[in-house]
């Protein structure tokens, strides 16, 4: 009797869990579905309504999506997601920014930006899958490995805020990006044309096929999200070991990637706290599997409580300086 009991619940958790991976895919496909052919059918710069609806749109799936965690998991799991979801979100700043300044620096109109996205978003959906997956075998079979994502958190936060001080006296972004290993090696191996042929990603030139700026920056954007994914993915990996957690909260933050980046890629530039908030989260995420030594202990709706609070701190503090040197 006691096998049967076993059987019936190790049964219903396999279908609850194929269950919730089948909504996950057909939310995913939806929502790539309305990106597509209902949210930008046009080849045109968004205007500041639409992309505001279009990102509320978005994070509200993406909380929709908690709830349902919530209802079939249990508050701690739901927790864990809303706590990743908000990380990965926040460290998506940085990705918003670093992309402004490759458009820039390729010279992508913005007409055709939203299509580079989209195609960007698709790439690093499977991407994330990819590396989630090989930390997930890495965590299985070393267990200690998640010490190492530690250390690595904390070095990479507090690296940042180094950096953070002395960016005032470093040369420009967009000549970073164009001295950067990633842009010669692009130009080195592969045949670069600089000249726009409308939303093409491949042109054709006296026989020869030549990569426009479109894929050129596509590419670019590609391995710099596979660079940034370095960073979060650890993180969500110290917050939980739940796969389905890691991966849906990863993906539902990145899916409205393309809306807040047309959102804010004017206004990121305001928030000069919220990096210094972003490494500080890095570093407590990093520590977090420390405290239990001196004594510590959080809740998993601890984690979501202080992530929140220094976030908002972050951009609190950045509005708060703009507006006193204004007065």
């Amino acid at each position: 009797m006691l096998e049967n009991f076993e059987y019936s619940f190790t049964h219903h958790a396999v279908l609850s869990q194929g269950l919730m991976w089948t909504c996950f895919a057909i939310a995913v496909l939806v929502l790539l579905f309305l990106d597509l052919f209902v949210f930008n059918r046009k080849n045109e710069v968004p205007s500041f309504a639409h992309t505001l609806w279009v990102c509320v749109a978005y994070i509200g799936a993406g909380l929709l999506f908690g709830v349902f965690v919530w209802y079939e998991e249990g508050t701690s799991k739901a927790m864990e997601y809303f706590t990743g979801f908000l990380v990965e979100k926040s460290l998506s700043m940085d990705n918003i920014f670093v992309m402004s300044v490759i458009f820039t620096s390729i010279g992508v109109p913005r007409i055709y930006q939203h299509r580079v996205l989209f195609w960007g978003i698709l790439g690093a959906i499977v991407m994330r899958a990819l590396l989630i997956g090989v930390g997930e075998a890495l965590i299985s079979n070393f267990h200690w490995v998640l010490y190492l994502f530690s250390a690595f958190l904390i070095y990479t936060g507090t690296k940042m805020i180094m950096d953070h001080q002395q960016n005032a006296e470093e040369e420009n972004n967009e000549e970073k990006i164009k001295n950067s290993r990633i842009y010669k090696t692009i130009e080195k191996y592969l045949p670069v044309t600089h000249q726009i042929d409308g939303p093409h990603f491949i042109t054709v030139k006296k026989g020869k096929h030549y990569i426009t700026p479109l894929l050129f920056a596509l590419i670019t954007i590609e391995l710099m999200d596979v660079v940034f994914a370095l960073d979060s993915i650890p993180a969500i990996f110290l917050l939980t070991e739940d796969v389905f957690i890691v991966y849906t909260s990863n993906i539902f933050a990145i899916l409205g990637l393309r809306a807040l980046y047309f959102l804010l890629e004017a206004a990121v530039h305001r928030f000069i706290y919220l990096k210094h908030a972003l490494s500080i989260v890095l570093i407590f995420i990093g520590a977090k599997i420390f405290l239990p030594f001196i004594g510590i202990h959080l809740q998993t709706w601890h984690s979501l409580a202080i992530t929140f609070a220094l976030l908002f701190g972050g951009i609190f503090f950045s509005l708060f300086k703009e507006n006193h040197q204004k007065a």
